[in-house]
C-alpha cells in the first residue's frame, strides 16, 4: 500500500492513538465481574467502554484517512477491519497497556500513569491543526479527566492503606515504570504532528510526585526504558490480547450481529 505523502505520519500517529485506547479497554475489561466491589467493578468497566469509545473515533478517522490516500482498487479500510484484521506487529499500542493486570493494585497504578499522560496529552491534542483530532481530544478529555480523578484516589487509598496493600503498590511500581518512558520516546511519525512531548513530561511527573508523596510511596528514579510498542515491537502478551478479540472476526469473516 503507497501512502500519500500528506497521510504519512498523520495515519500511524492516528492509529496508535487507536490503539492504544483499544487494548487498555481489553485489558480493563476483564475485570468485569471481578472487581473488589460492585461500585469499583462498574467503574472500571465504564472506564472500558470510555477507551472503547476513543478508540472507534480514532479508527474510523484513520479508515477516512486511509481510503483517501489509496487507490479505489483496494479494499477500504473500516474501524473493524483495524481492530480486528491487522497483525501484531501492524499494532502501535503503547507497551504499559498490554501488560496483564495483576492484581488490583497493578491495574489502578496501570491506569493513573496512562489518565496522567493522556490528560496532558490531550490538552494539547484539542488544539491541534487537524480539526478531527482536535475534537476526538476534546470530547474524551472530560472522560480522561474522571479516568485521573478516580484512579489517583485509588492509588492513595491503596499506598496510604494497609501495609499489605502498600506492599502491593510497592510490587505494581516495579513492574510498571520501566513501560512509563515510553509515553515521552516519540516515534517518527510523532515528530512531525507538533507535540511538546517535553512539557508533556514535566507535567505527568509532577502529577505522579503529587499523588505518590500523598500515597506515601517513593516516586521511581532509576528507570530502564522499555519501547518499541509504537513501532510494532510488542511483549509476548499482545498476541494473547489479539487471538482472544480478534477470534470470532477471523473464523467468521465479516459476520455481523
Amino acid at each position: 500500500m503507497v501512502l500519500n505523502p500528506n497521510y504519512q505520519y498523520l495515519i500511524p500517529y492516528t492509529l496508535q492513538l487507536a490503539d492504544t485506547t483499544l487494548i487498555l479497554s481489553q485489558r480493563n475489561s476483564e475485570w468485569c465481574g471481578h472487581g473488589p466491589i460492585l461500585e469499583q467493578d462498574i467503574a472500571i468497566t465504564n472506564i472500558s467502554l470510555d477507551l472503547l469509545g476513543q478508540s472507534r473515533n480514532f479508527y474510523q478517522y484513520a479508515a477516512t484517512l486511509i481510503n483517501q490516500s489509496t487507490s479505489e482498487t483496494v479494499s477500504p479500510a473500516t474501524e473493524d477491519s483495524l481492530a480486528y484484521l491487522r497483525t501484531e506487529r501492524e499494532y502501535k499500542n503503547l507497551l504499559l497497556v498490554e501488560l496483564p493486570n495483576g492484581d488490583w493494585g497493578q491495574t489502578i497504578l496501570r491506569q493513573f500513569f496512562f489518565s496522567a499522560y493522556q490528560f496532558y496529552f490531550y490538552q494539547q491534542l484539542q488544539h491541534s491543526n487537524d480539526e478531527q483530532l482536535a475534537a476526538i481530544a476534546t470530547k474524551a478529555l472530560k472522560e480522561v479527566t474522571y479516568h485521573l480523578r478516580w484512579s489517583s484516589e485509588w492509588v492513595i487509598r491503596l499506598g496510604d492503606g494497609t501495609d499489605e496493600s502498600n506492599k502491593r503498590m510497592l510490587h505494581a511500581i516495579e513492574e510498571l515504570k520501566n513501560y512509563t518512558g515510553e509515553f515521552f520516546i516519540p516515534a517518527e511519525y510523532e515528530k512531525e504532528m507538533g507535540n511538546d512531548i517535553n512539557l508533556i513530561k514535566q507535567q505527568w511527573e509532577e502529577k505522579v510526585k503529587a499523588i505518590f508523596e500523598e500515597a506515601t510511596l517513593p516516586y521511581p528514579e532509576k528507570v530502564f526504558n522499555q519501547t518499541g510498542g509504537k513501532t510494532g515491537m510488542h511483549t509476548e502478551h499482545l498476541g494473547f490480547i489479539l487471538a482472544e478479540m480478534q477470534h470470532l472476526q477471523r473464523v467468521y469473516p465479516g459476520a455481523e450481529w
